[in-house]
């Protein structure tokens, strides 16, 4: 497959946490298009499972779909904070638990047409209490289930956060102890 050549770059917004450029690219064959990309630092997203088996949630209004959403817990990672070290503090901020164990379960483009967001997968264990500042700007309610729960809300489409089904879909091998691959 060939790939497109950018022509032309131009930011179109800096924030704090993104920015937004519009690249004018060649594509094979020599006709040209626009592409508007969105920068994003990466991020981690946690399959949190307690000693009892119960995996935890996260709970909380989203803005963006003006909806509370039940989803696993994630978070951005700093710049040059590496994303096993984000998982750790997020899932502290996040749940309040640090976990003894992180499993790299894997890595996944948020939404590849139109951002460079990253997410790396864990499953943390060996859960332990832990407390750290809430953020400012969060309203969270940790929400723990069985997965059988966790089946049943997948089967009536209680998720509607893409991080957290991608999440599920990357753990439930370990969760259900399905033969893995060495």
């Amino acid at each position: 497959m060939n790939r497109e050549r950018p022509l032309a770059v131009q930011v179109v917004h800096r924030g704090r946490l993104l920015q937004v450029r519009v690249e004018t690219v060649a594509l094979p064959g020599g006709r040209q298009a626009q592409r508007e990309i969105v920068e994003h630092p990466g991020a981690v997203v946690m399959v949190p499972q307690r000693d009892d088996g119960k995996l935890l949630f996260v709970e909380q209004y989203r803005r963006a779909a003006d909806r509370v959403l039940l989803e696993l817990p994630a978070g951005t990672c700093r710049p040059e904070e590496p994303p096993e070290e984000t998982a750790r503090r997020e899932l502290i901020e996040e749940c309040g638990q640090a976990a003894g164990r992180l499993i790299p379960l894997g890595a996944f483009f948020a939404a590849p047409g139109y951002s460079t967001e990253l997410l790396h997968c864990y499953l943390a264990t060996d859960l332990r209490p832990a407390s750290a500042p809430p953020d400012a700007d969060e309203a969270i309610t940790v929400v723990p289930l069985s997965l059988a729960e966790v089946r049943q809300r997948i089967a009536h489409g209680a998720f509607a956060d893409a991080k957290t089904l991608a999440g599920l879909l990357l753990a439930l091998p370990r969760l259900e102890g399905w033969p893995l691959d060495p």
